[in-house]
């Protein structure tokens, strides 16, 4: 009976390790498949890549049906409520994120973005001075929506109507600025029309420069983005006005002298940490907009949202590209354009001409690719003819990540070259047989 009993208990101790093995490993083994099968489905859709710059990205769709450049298939993009939206980063133009960008919808007063590019315009140009005195006349007195409540012949300096239109978001102030600068709103507002179309801004068109609404009045997000990137990276001093929370502005009439109180009417001014501007606008056929700018680790993007159902939801939106950019962007950034060798010109003056790159180069990139990576070539001219005078573009540099060409910039000519004459060469001809 001992010997039975021993035995039994013998073979239960042998099995145990085969039955206690399936009560653990399951689980992990599971997980562990799972994790494999989701990084073989990223590498079969990962082979999409970051556009050459100016181009679109190759984008695939995201979970709130947007589109999120870059984005490999089975990952989701930011969630955005928003029926437009864009995420832009600004020094390069590139596209992080789209949704229905091109949807022609009213702006409202994100319409103020041409108005004051125009007014920053008219102030580099020498046109106008920050200290003039702007009149303001009965019919821009008159707009009503937002306003300061400007008085008819009531002045007050290019400075403060500038704070009036960007922190405000007064209408009034708009009005006045484009009488101002154009002698009535019809003609600046061609101005502003013609300012978008050579900003590549297709389907837009601006009946008005304040944005009430107007039949005809109609923009994109990506338009807005386009519009938004010039007034930032040209203008840069636009942060000095879009980031003042409140401040005082005095009225002066007949009535007396009073104090009026500006407040943003962008709340990420005070609630994101990284904001650095820019517009919003609301009306009741836009419903709740914004172009919200950031800047973070030297890296600043726009995020711009259309016909949001509330303004909670239009920070929301703005707030979540503008996180999301933060976290997948990558910049690769030249400190200074390459030097390169003069290029040989033929029937010149000289025999070669000195040349540079246009500008440094920038990429953005949200693949996680390693951007140490990334190669120069230089592509110049075959022939160069002269003449050939200071900036013509005698060339390109190339960019090129894992073998794809990302970008290029310009080469161009860093002096001027006369094409040569009979009484050149004779000179030349001269020259060298005396010496």
């Amino acid at each position: 009976m001992k010997q039975i009993l021993a035995a039994i208990l013998s073979a239960l101790l042998c099995v145990q390790p085969v039955f206690a093995m399936p009560v653990k490993e399951p689980v992990l083994y599971t997980d562990a498949q799972g994790e494999a099968e989701d990084n073989d489905e990223t590498q079969k859709n990962s082979n999409t890549q970051e556009p050459a710059e100016g181009q679109e990205a190759a984008d695939t769709k995201d979970s709130a049906g947007g589109q999120a450049a870059g984005s490999t298939g089975n990952e989701a993009g930011p969630q955005v409520g928003a029926p437009s939206a864009i995420l832009m980063e600004a020094s390069t133009g590139q596209i992080i994120y789209e949704k229905d960008a091109d949807e022609q919808r009213p702006p409202a007063s994100v319409t103020k973005i041409m108005t004051l590019l125009l007014i920053f315009d008219a102030l580099d140009s020498g046109k106008i001075s920050l200290k003039d005195e702007v009149s303001t006349s009965e019919y821009a007195a008159s707009m009503g929506g937002s306003q300061v409540f400007l008085e008819p012949g009531e002045t007050q300096t290019v400075d403060t109507m500038i704070k009036c239109i960007a922190v405000a978001s007064a209408n009034d102030a708009c009005v006045a600025m484009a009488e101002y600068i154009c002698g009535n709103e019809e003609e600046f507002v061609k101005q502003m029309n013609q300012r978008a179309k050579g900003l590549g801004m297709e389907n837009t068109h601006f009946v008005n420069c304040n944005g009430l609404d107007t039949d005809g009045h109609l923009t994109t997000a990506r338009d807005i983005a386009l519009m938004s990137r010039e007034l930032i990276t040209t203008y840069p001093q636009i942060h000095d006005y879009s980031m003042i929370w409140m401040e005082n502005i005095t009225h002066t009439t007949k009535k007396g002298t009073t104090e009026f109180g500006l407040t943003n009417t962008n709340k990420l001014v005070r609630q994101y940490e990284y904001a650095t501007g820019l517009k919003t606008g609301s009306t009741d056929k836009a419903k709740y907009c914004v172009s919200a700018t950031a800047k973070k680790d030297g890296m600043e993007l726009i995020a711009v949202i259309m016909a949001a159902p509330d303004h909670k939801q239009r920070f929301t939106d703005a707030t979540t590209l503008l996180n999301y950019g933060f976290g997948k962007c990558n910049k690769y950034e030249e400190e200074k354009a390459k030097s390169i060798q003069p290029a040989k010109v033929s029937r010149g003056v000289a025999e070669t001409v000195k040349v540079r790159q246009k500008t440094p180069f920038a990429y953005v990139d949200i693949t996680g690719a390693d951007l140490k990576t990334i190669e120069r070539k230089e592509a110049l001219n075959k022939k160069i003819k002269a003449p050939v005078k200071k900036g013509d573009k005698v060339g390109k540099a190339k960019y090129f990540l894992s073998g794809k060409e990302i970008g290029s910039i310009d080469i161009v000519a860093a002096e001027s070259v006369d094409e040569i004459s009979y009484k050149s060469a004779m000179g030349d001809t001269v020259k060298k047989f005396l010496l």
